[in-house]
């Protein structure tokens, strides 16, 4: 008993004072945004990490609990699986690409070459002779330059994508992390908080994880649309593949700008290659057609469609959703809009338990459990009418 006192009292005489704490903790408060500046770019590649971990994270608990497998035999199936299809898909579909790729730019190159030679000659149109040699020598230099790049530029290249290599293997293996070890990591940042305080973080975190699974739910819903939507359009167009470009132009909406982008040119090459099964155009005019309509519907969907789903899929207004992605595009571009609406309905989850605790209320207004579910009277408005009706014609 003696000595458990003298450990308490040596305790009380080692504590700081509380000048002193405040000191530290502004201390540590400000090396963390110097962090966060300084490490900007290694911080925003972990954020891509720890989202694609968390879209992957549900095939790993579907996979534990229905084979009872341990979390690090799960993890290792579904992760080297999807590098597998990340990295074999490409690398399988490279050669074939390659070669419809070369002739392509032969074909635009010889073009070229005729064009130049054709302005090289004087036109004569009557007693009129027009000279453009000029735009022949200036075609002439945009292929060399096409062609033949700066020594300096072909270093700045090298030196772009080695770095990007490195980045995209930094992220290869954080996912890896993420994916392996987040229920300690998890457990560790709610043991880190005071004890009295554990079961509201937890309560916090769960309608946190809440809002990032409705969020995946809805691009999951946004993702089968734009698949339909497509595989139905190049089917009408008569274009090869329909069903192949449709579900590539639905699994690459899920990275805003770049998916699209990389969708379009897909199609756009398989219509200038193959043309069209039943449009008697050559294949010049069916890629126009192809891109038209792929602008028209992406931009409806980009537009319309997925606000309407995200902000439902949060319970957040279509207009702000939006608002807010317009505005994320512009300042942090791809990760920006992707990562927007679950951070949003996450901030305004945390501030609610911030305000209620500022003003001495319960920390949660109720139990959260139909927070960012579809009310009744959206899953079956119409049993929910005939029962008022039925209910009204009872009272009378």
């Amino acid at each position: 008993m003696k000595k458990k006192s003298q450990v308490l009292q040596a305790t009380k005489d080692t504590q700081w004072s509380l000048t002193f704490r405040y000191t530290i903790a502004l201390i540590g408060f400000f090396a963390i945004v110097a962090f966060v500046f300084y490490a900007a770019d290694a911080i925003r590649n972990l954020i891509v990490a720890a989202f694609v971990a968390y879209l992957i994270n549900p095939a790993v608990v579907y996979l534990s609990d229905r084979t009872k497998m341990t979390r690090t035999a799960s993890v290792n199936i579904v992760y080297f699986s999807a590098v597998i299809l990340l990295v074999g898909t490409p690398a399988s579909l490279a050669p074939i690409f390659y070669d419809e790729f070369r002739i392509v730019i032969e074909d635009l190159l010889d073009l070229s070459r005729q064009i130049a030679a054709a302005l090289a000659t004087p036109i004569q149109i009557g007693s009129l002779t027009f000279h453009l040699e000029e735009w022949a020598l200036s075609l002439t230099q945009i292929q060399s330059a096409f062609l033949a790049p700066l020594p300096e530029e072909a270093l700045a290249l090298l030196e772009t994508t080695s770095v990007g290599v490195l980045w995209f293997l930094i992220i290869l293996v954080s996912v890896y992390i993420f994916l392996a070890h987040w229920p300690e990591m998890r457990d560790t940042l709610i043991d880190s908080v005071p004890a009295p305080y554990q079961g509201e973080v937890t309560e916090l975190y769960n309608r946190v994880k809440r809002v990032w699974m409705a969020y995946l739910r809805g691009q999951i819903v946004l993702m089968l649309i734009v698949g339909v939507v497509f595989t139905v359009a190049w089917i009408i167009l008569g274009i090869p593949g329909a069903l192949v470009l449709g579900v590539l132009a639905g699994l690459f909406t899920l990275v805003p700008d770049v998916g699209p982008f990389l969708a379009m040119v897909l199609a756009a090459g398989v219509a200038l290659l193959e043309g069209s099964t039943w449009i008697p155009l050559s294949n010049f005019w069916v890629t126009g057609i192809v891109i038209t309509v792929y602008l028209v519907l992406i931009n409806a969907k980009n537009f319309f469609l997925r606000p309407i789903i995200m902000g439902r899929s949060v319970h957040m207004n279509e207009s702000l959703v939006f608002i807010v992605i317009l505005i994320a595009t512009i300042l942090e571009g791809i990760l920006g809009a992707l990562l927007v609406v679950p951070v949003l309905a996450s901030v305004v989850v945390i501030s609610a338990y911030i305000q209620r605790k500022v003003l001495g209320l319960s920390p949660f207004r109720d139990d959260g459990t139909d927070r960012f579910t579809a009310p009744p009277e959206k899953i079956n408005p119409r049993k929910r009418k005939s029962l008022k009706k039925s209910a009204q014609k009872g009272d009378g």
